[in-house]
């Protein structure tokens, strides 16, 4: 549904996005990650159609975003940062204005906007004037209007910016529950979001991808990926140390903690194998020591991590 290809964006000799490729399927909830200034909104801007590639194409659809722009918008919802709304305007009296823009009529008109505020918990505030809605609702209203014609993309930039958390998880779940059915790209500075609702993900850096794959995926790239937290009590910190240190299938060990009576240790493994004897290797070690063990478990790896060994730019 989205195909983006040796993409490049120039704002004077500031290179914004520089030689970007990757592709959105149907079903596919694309998490867009970067720091600030990684040339996220640009990307998604030029997806979209706002602002013309410097170089490289975009398709939406297999319509070409510059040489058929009707076509390929006709597909999209877009959620910009900050979705600017007309305040005068009710939510009700809004949406039906989107709805027009789109190209709806009589009983179709009424059916998106009476779906839309069903899908965007507006119900409450529909006769409310746009102007006296708080942050939050203005938000559902900016994302209503995206999906008032049921698009086949769509395009999110930020959009759990600013909601309390049970805001941020309805529209987690309402983002999971179109991905079933659309091509979704959203962009997001928070990374359990990427875990919550993502089943791929995109690290953009200085304006080059640095990282895709699904959530998994990139977590196995952290260093802590497949380590062990063990946790022991009544033992000496350097004890625990030093025995676990001997574990041949064991790269290093670090302390967590060390709040007496408990020892917290992280165990690294020397390879990012699953199927590593690491485990059985720290309970032989325990049994054979006589700890009092009260957790081994068995690390995934941390997001976060991987974001900021790949972002990290050194001053």
């Amino acid at each position: 549904m989205i195909q983006v290809e040796n993409l490049s964006k120039a704002f004077g000799l500031k290179q914004a996005v520089d030689d970007v490729s990757f592709s959105v399927e149907r079903g596919e909830i694309l998490g867009f990650l970067g720091p600030n200034g990684a040339g996220k909104s640009t990307t998604m801007r030029m997806i979209t159609g706002y602002i013309p590639p410097t170089a490289g194409t975009v398709k939406v659809g297999g319509n070409d975003v510059t040489e058929k722009p009707i076509e390929a918008k006709r597909l999209i919802g877009y959620l910009p940062e900050s979705a600017p709304l007309y305040t005068d305007m009710t939510v009700e009296g809004f949406l039906g204005f989107c709805a027009e823009v789109r190209g709806m009529t009589g009983s179709d008109k009424a059916k998106a906007i009476d779906r839309a505020i069903d899908m965007c918990f507006l119900k409450t505030v529909r006769h409310q004037s746009v102007d006296t809605l708080s942050k939050g609702y203005r938000h559902r209203t900016g994302f209503a209007q995206a999906i008032i014609h049921d698009p086949d993309v769509l395009i999110m930039d930020e959009p759990t910016d600013g909601l309390d958390p049970n805001q941020k998880h309805e529209v987690r779940s309402l983002i999971r529950r179109m991905g079933q059915s659309k091509a979704i790209i959203f962009s997001t500075h928070i990374l359990e979001e990427v875990e919550a609702a993502c089943t791929r993900a995109i690290i953009i850096d200085q304006g080059k991808v640095v990282a895709n794959g699904t959530p998994n995926e990139l977590k196995s790239k952290s260093e802590s990926a497949n380590s062990f937290i063990v946790t022991i009590k009544g033992t000496e910190t350097q004890e625990v140390r030093d025995k676990l240190g001997t574990i041949i299938e064991s790269s290093k060990v670090t302390i967590v903690s060390d709040k007496a009576p408990t020892v917290t240790a992280r165990v690294f493994a020397k390879k990012t194998d699953e199927n590593s004897e690491l485990g059985q290797a720290i309970y032989d070690v325990a049994t054979q020591n006589s700890w009092q063990v009260s957790e081994i478990r068995k690390e995934e790896g941390r997001l976060d991590d991987v974001f900021r060994d790949i972002t990290r730019t050194d001053t």
